[in-house]
């Protein structure tokens, strides 16, 4: 590149100098951008890496619930299809629960559709990462996303080092595992008893662990406090399950109001 002839020459400057600048800024900038993204060869890895943890901790939760649906003589292949195609661990808890008191089947339904709505919230949040893709592949990423997998992704592509190929091996490894995990506590649902190996606290544990990662900062602390404190009057005062949509969007609604704000006065 010629040098204007109104820039001062500096002692000891030559073209050659220049064009090696420029080739050490530009070998910088890549090195960064290939920091930035992650390798389209270890997305497998990557993916089965990140949802490991939640695989181990569906394990003991999976039979758990085999164990309850043994327990209120659900048939195997009916506990199959449940995990299958619902695929919510708190909803599947719920409708074993339900089932065993002889409740309708339309009020299943309908606490069963109260409780995941949730998930509207965590699709929301996370369709800004996935954005151009076809339809039929957001639509098998949205059956596979849970409060765990969502929580995973979501750090990820904060960090920005995640994409949807590897977001998805998250869902569907997690959705593997759970499957096997509710069938085989099913089948030897009848050799465990209730509550054995700390079973009926797997769930609560591990939302704590998965909670323990978003706390990143003071807005999310405060966020979470918000939700436990709007959960625990809510569900003393109001009979039923909707503290828990209730209390999640209140909180995180205070959550953004606050976060906003705190932003715009920095």
């Amino acid at each position: 590149m010629a040098m204007p002839l109104w820039q001062p020459i500096k002692p000891g400057y030559t073209p050659v100098n220049q064009a090696e600048e420029q080739r050490k800024t530009m070998h910088k900038q890549n090195r960064e951008q290939r920091t930035m993204q992650p390798d389209d060869k270890s997305w497998l890895k990557d993916g089965a890496m990140a949802s490991w943890p939640i695989c181990f901790g569906y394990i003991p939760i999976g039979l758990a619930l085999g164990v309850l649906a043994n327990q209120a003589e659900i048939p195997v292949w009916a506990v199959a299809m449940m995990s299958i195609m619902v695929f919510a661990g708190s909803a599947q808890f719920i409708c074993v629960a339900m089932l065993t008191a002889g409740a309708s089947v339309w009020s299943i339904i309908l606490t069963s559709f109260v409780v995941n709505l949730r998930h509207f919230l965590m699709s929301s949040a996370i369709a800004v990462h996935l954005t151009g893709l076809r339809r039929i592949f957001l639509s098998f990423f949205a059956y596979g996303i849970t409060d765990e997998s969502f929580a995973v992704n979501m750090t990820h592509f904060r960090k920005g080092n995640w994409d949807h190929k590897r977001a998805i091996i998250v869902n569907q490894l997690a959705n593997i595992t759970w499957i096997i995990a509710t069938v085989s506590g099913a089948l030897i649902g009848q050799f465990i008893p209730r509550g054995a190996f700390g079973t009926d606290y797997a769930l609560t544990a591990m939302f704590l662990a998965l909670l323990l990662f978003q706390l990143h900062d003071v807005v999310y602390v405060l966020t979470g406090l918000t939700a436990l404190g709007l959960a625990t009057a809510w569900y003393l005062l109001i009979p039923g399950n909707s503290y828990i949509v209730g209390s999640s969007v209140i909180a995180a609604s205070i959550g953004y109001f606050f976060k906003q704000y705190r932003d715009k006065h920095r």
